[in-house]
């Protein structure tokens, strides 16, 4: 049993490489198609038509960890702080970046608009509604439960996949909404239930302790499933195999999801709960860096617009530039009183 006065450093660690993640997802996303953008590169010549598979596979999982990492800290902070408290904190952290980066991507852009700020407003919302249940509830004893099996996590997966296997019959991948056309809450309905679930799952786990009963058999196994599954992901170029997985993909991405969170949260639990004067900087920016660098890569994006690297070359130049300038920038102002709170 792990002791609860321990920093879950692993935690950390995977966070910092999900952010990385995320930037050179969006760095990747003026050079592909991957979905709106806005910058074009005005060189027809930069285009990677395989990176396709990287959008893919990032999004099968990528954003559903971010949401389990933050549901599995939501009742620990809740139980600590209490309901006024909580929710206090949680507008503060979360709401004034929503509220400053909305104004400033809507004054660029002309209309209302969070671009990938959608992530910290659903997060608010979850928290918020966990706060409200737990008005009216009371938490789960924690050393009841299962422990996580790899046929457990398959039928959440499969829980997962048959409900976002209908879900897209309506709404297609990609596709997004405001709901009721006047909520400032953008969704992808393809991608939600997911979201949902891993929060939940998230929450289900801290209660659970289901990262410490984890046996290395099971986190293993998930990590080869989850490895297996990418490389057919990968592995899809027309034809047969491609069209099998394009036809039932809200199947087949929840169990990518499932099976790849629970094998990194596995992999990093026994291999990277670590940390060092270097690693806690890193973590401690990561959330300021999701948040500052989409104006960073764009501005960048536009400066070196003329300058020929090969797509390739400007894909990871521009990923690699605006990491290293959004985990400093945020270094900087949280150096100003009062924003470390924030950020």
């Amino acid at each position: 049993m792990e002791a609860t006065n321990h920093r879950l450093y692993y935690l950390d660690n995977l966070k910092t490489c999900l952010t990385l993640l995320v930037i050179m997802h969006h760095a990747g996303q003026a050079y592909g198609d991957g979905g709106g953008w806005a910058y074009t590169p005005s060189n027809p010549a930069e285009v990677m038509p395989w990176i396709w598979h990287f959008f893919s596979t990032n999004a099968a999982f990528f954003m559903g960890l971010y949401f389990f990492i933050s549901g599995y800290f939501v009742p620990r902070s809740f139980d600590k702080q209490g309901t006024t408290l909580f929710v206090h904190k949680k507008l503060l952290r979360l709401g004034i970046p929503l509220l400053f980066m909305g104004a400033a991507l809507s004054l660029l852009s002309g209309k209302i608009e969070i671009g990938h700020m959608w992530f910290v407003e659903s997060l608010l919302f979850f928290c918020l509604i966990y706060a409200l249940i737990r008005q009216r509830m009371s938490p789960v004893n924690k050393t009841n439960g299962p422990k996580p099996t790899v046929i457990l996590l398959f039928c959440i997966a499969l829980l997962m996949g048959i409900g976002s296997f209908f879900i897209r019959q309506i709404s297609p991948q990609d596709h997004w909404i405001w709901p009721f056309g006047i909520i400032p809450l953008p969704l992808e309905p393809a991608h939600y239930l997911q979201y949902v679930i891993m929060f939940v799952l998230g929450i289900i786990t801290y209660r659970f302790q289901w990262l410490q009963k984890m046996s290395n058999g099971v986190g293993f196994t998930a990590m080869l499933i989850g490895i297996v599954l990418a490389i057919g992901n990968y592995l899809r170029d027309g034809g047969p195999w491609d069209a099998f997985v394009w036809q039932w993909f809200g199947i087949y991405e929840s169990l990518m999801c499932i099976f790849i969170s629970f094998g990194l949260l596995w992999l990093f639990r026994e291999y990277a709960d670590v940390t060092s004067r270097f690693l806690r900087w890193c973590a401690a920016q990561s959330y300021g860096a999701y948040i500052f660098h989409l104006l960073l890569m764009i501005i960048l994006q536009n400066a070196v617009d003329g300058v020929w690297m090969g797509a390739l070359g400007k894909f990871l130049f521009i990923g690699i530039v605006t990491t290293i300038l959004s985990f400093l920038l945020t270094s900087l102002v949280r150096m100003i009183p009062g924003m470390k709170k924030i950020l």
